[in-house]
């Protein structure tokens, strides 16, 4: 009785997939062997990551970004930076995970995780790491970007039911498809120290990070045979499309191969950034008054503690995957191909968005023409000995020219609509000295040329980023 409960527990942790911008590395799964943390149904389980960083060009270390750092190049890179960084491999996390047997092979299920920053003890918040450098100049940032790990107090969070036969369906905050096929078929696991598309969530949400995880959603993931399959379809809790998103997935295991096929759909896609010291201003000015006494503020007047500038799209995915194993090695590859155009239903300035932060600035005519990204990659991983892990991956993007006018089919770094690419490549050892516990070290680099480079003033587009580090998982 005990392993077919564990095997139930074990089918809906797989099916909740976590991926990372920010959330590399997957739960641990119990056995009937090893069940000293459950009770009644009811697992207690978690990842510890942390380790020692050196950047050759960064920003200093967030006590909230879920990776501490950002490890491939970005604009505000401001000189080497050495720090105690969190989340390398996989990101930190406790979580509970429920199974109740009902009728039949059915069960009741359900999960609840938070994701923590180690080295400084706080909840990860990568949203809080933008709104922290409002006002500043780019040579003064901490390292902020956007995510969809925003400070909530569940980064997973759903309720379901369960079968062997016939899959899980789930209601809640998910993990997207897409996520769970970028953490199993990126060779790193979505590692957020060593993989471009395990620490940006671009990839993984679809083109904006901020939707690789999504509220109000219903995920259904089933396994028949060889064949396997999944969709999910968020709500908006409002009136037609607006915010809301689906995707679907199928794939096949055969031999050793296996491949996965991804669509999607988003409306509403939020990217934020950053005010400026000008639009800080700009945001305030309707803040004080000269009037005695003093008028009520008015209505666009935001607080600049969790206000923020952001771009508006509709955004549609397509992405196929796979790997080969045989023996001792994996061979894994990927391509993703992202379209962005401009919502059908704009955003006005005071929207609410995840973790409870506003658009202070919303941009919704952002794509002139549709932006195009696409992104592949390819690698490797080799068990040299038992429990040693060798790892290399290629990873890159490559962006359309968009504008119009003037710049239109430019290929300069003068504006963000110009084409470009960035091109990452990464190496990583990983030993397992026990089951819970590993060490690993590694290095990644990065490179950004064209529109992908815009607003890079520091002058920076290319560093070297490497990190060892020690995780424990239970």
């Amino acid at each position: 009785m005990n392993r077919i409960r564990a095997c139930l527990l074990a089918l809906p942790l797989a099916a909740a997939g976590i991926a990372h911008a920010q959330s590399s590395g997957s739960a641990p799964a119990s056995s009937a062997s090893d069940s000293v943390l459950t009770w009644k149904g009811i697992t207690l389980y978690g990842i510890v990551d942390i380790g020692l960083q050196y950047q050759t060009h960064g920003a200093p270390v967030s006590d909230y970004f879920p990776n501490g750092t950002y490890s491939v190049v970005t604009k505000f890179d401001n000189g080497s930076v050495t720090g105690v960084t969190p989340n390398n491999l996989s990101q930190s996390r406790i979580g509970l995970s429920g199974n109740e047997p009902l009728l039949g092979d059915w069960a009741g299920v359900f999960r609840l995780e938070t994701f923590f920053n180690p080295q400084s003890g706080d909840i990860s918040d990568g949203l809080k790491s933008l709104v922290l450098d409002n006002g500043k100049a780019l040579s003064a940032y901490t390292t902020g970007v956007d995510t969809s790990v925003a400070g909530q107090a569940f980064q997973i969070a759903y309720v379901g039911f369960s079968s062997p036969t016939y899959g899980s369906l789930t209601f809640g905050r998910h993990a997207t498809p897409l996520a769970d096929g970028i953490a199993k078929y990126d060779p790193t696991g979505a590692s957020q120290a060593f993989s471009l598309i395990g620490e940006s969530g671009v990839t993984a949400g679809g083109g904006d990070t901020e939707d690789r995880r999504l509220d109000e959603s219903l995920k259904y993931t089933a396994k028949y045979d060889w064949l396997h399959a999944g969709a999910l379809y968020q709500f908006s809790g409002s009136t037609g499309s607006t915010n809301t998103a689906v995707q679907v997935t199928l794939g096949a295991d055969y031999a050793g191969l296996s491949v996965d096929g991804y669509y999607a759909k988003k409306y509403n896609a939020v990217s934020v950034s950053s005010l400026s010291a000008a639009q800080v201003a700009d945001v305030q000015k309707n803040c004080t008054t000269s009037i005695t006494p003093p008028a009520a503020p008015s209505a666009q007047c935001y607080s600049v503690s969790n206000s923020l500038s952001g771009t508006i799209s509709d955004n549609t995915s397509w992405a196929a995957m796979g790997l080969y194993s045989f023996d001792t090695v994996k061979l894994y590859a990927g391509y993703v191909h992202i379209s962005y155009a401009n919502p059908g239903n704009p955003y006005e300035p005071g929207q609410p968005i995840i973790g409870g932060y506003v658009l202070a600035l919303a941009n919704d005519t952002a794509f002139p023409n549709d932006k195009i990204l696409q992104v592949f990659w390819g690698g490797v991983k080799w068990t040299a000995i038992p429990d040693l892990d060798l790892i290399a991956v290629y990873e890159g993007y490559k962006q359309n020219a968009y504008a119009t006018g003037a710049d239109a089919g430019c290929s300069t770094a003068a504006h963000s609509t110009c084409s470009g690419t960035e091109n990452t490549a990464s190496v990583v050892l990983d030993y397992r000295l026990s089951q819970r516990f590993d060490v690993y070290i590694g290095s990644i680099w990065s490179q950004v040329e064209g529109g992908l480079a815009s607003g890079f003033t520091l002058g920076e587009t290319s560093t070297v980023t490497s990190t060892m580090g020690v995780r424990f998982k239970f």
